[in-house]
């Protein structure tokens, strides 16, 4: 079963997400900051990282950072979530080397898509 890390500082867009991955066979470890996030991300070695962009400490931008230059996690695949409706915003984003950009509010179908494509497709129950 795949693991997915939630690094989301939201409790509602935390559920969603949570409730969407769970659902779909996902087991899910959640964070509500950066420096939680990366602890997280070292102990449980997940399969995809979702990251918030805006977070109350670092940033997701930041910690991406943090998670290229620590050897056990580099290869692993990180998402951006973000509501940054900005094209410069976003291109920062793209341009910081995050896998995959996905916009809130989240369109499931290229939400699931997106996880799916990083974290493979979850057998069935």
């Amino acid at each position: 079963m795949s693991t997915i890390l939630i690094v989301e500082d939201n409790e509602k867009n935390m559920k969603l997400v949570r409730d969407i991955l769970q659902f779909k066979g996902y087991r899910t470890i959640e964070a509500s900051t950066g420096n939680e996030g990366l602890a997280l991300a070292r102990q449980h070695q997940p399969d995809l990282i979702l990251m918030d962009i805006q977070l109350p400490d670092i940033n997701g931008i930041e910690a991406l950072g943090i998670i290229r230059a620590d050897a056990s996690l580099a290869k692993t695949p990180v998402v951006a979530v973000s509501a940054s409706v900005m094209p410069d915003e976003q291109q920062k984003i793209v341009a910081s080397g995050f896998d995959a950009y996905v916009t809130k509010p989240i369109d499931l179908k290229s939400f699931v898509a997106t996880v799916e494509k990083f974290a493979g497709v979850p057998a069935k129950k």
